[in-house]
């Protein structure tokens, strides 16, 4: 919700008031927030990983080391880390003194899009932004996320029958869903050349990422919910009815 809220509202105002612009400190803090909450977001996704490893790797310490306090201390240290790891690439990106341009090629203030219309030298701002964005933001999470993935593949695999391998799939396949969707329009925004056709595409890559993939997450977190999967049908179910009686 907040990653949506911190990068949607201005052109959804937009739309209303035909107002484009945006003051300096709002876009500013509108550059922080987001890369804040981006951070989060990924290693939140890593201590979800954590949890899936341990409710098929260990199932019967999961409830002993997954205790309210072990998830405080995650979810915190997410939160946390989010805030800080932006700190270098925005501090610098504020020392800028001046820019070319007042039009900035997005929907929102991406760091990217505003170190392309700066008068600045932004080569050390581009490096850091491209080892922090792989390294630290992207690699690290990424290693977090994907490792536990590696043994709960392989539980999987020792699993004797089709229904206890399915049961385990299903448990972390709404997990892994989120992921793959999330890394993968992260990669293409920020990890790409700086080709046109590319950079154009961003911004709909971009959109997808702040729009579509936070409004498919309550899906696909809550269809594996018996009560939302019944309600589903009930409702498949009264739109076909609906569709017999108009067609009769």
């Amino acid at each position: 919700m907040s990653f949506s809220t911190i990068s949607l509202h201005k052109i959804l105002s937009s739309f209303v008031t035909k107002d484009k612009s945006v003051s300096y400190i709002s876009c500013m803090i509108q550059v922080y927030m987001f890369g804040s909450l981006t951070g989060h977001e990924l290693f939140i996704l890593a201590a979800m990983s954590y949890d899936r490893y341990l409710a098929i790797c260990n199932p019967l310490r999961y409830h002993m080391v997954m205790n309210p306090k072990t998830c405080s201390l995650l979810a915190s240290s997410c939160w946390v880390w989010g805030f800080l790891q932006v700190i270098p690439p925005f501090a610098i990106l504020c020392s800028f003194s001046c820019y070319f341009s007042i039009e900035i090629n997005h929907f929102f203030c991406d760091i990217v899009a505003l170190m392309r219309i700066s008068c600045d030298d932004t080569s050390f701002l581009e490096k850091l932004f491209f080892i922090e964005a792989l390294l630290v933001c992207n690699l690290t999470p990424f290693l977090l996320t994907f490792i536990p993935y590696i043994f709960i593949l392989n539980t999987i695999l020792k699993i004797q029958g089709g229904i206890g391998r399915r049961k385990a799939f299903y448990t972390c396949s709404s997990h892994l869903t989120a992921v793959i969707l999330l890394y993968t329009t992260l990669f293409v925004q920020y990890l790409t050349p700086n080709l046109r056709s590319i950079v154009e595409s961003r911004k709909y890559l971009a959109l997808f990422n702040m729009a579509v993939v936070p409004l498919l997450n309550p899906l696909i977190y809550s269809l594996k919910n018996k009560d939302v999967k019944k309600a589903f049908r009930w409702s498949l179910g009264q739109v076909k009815r609906t569709e017999l009686r108009l067609h009769v």
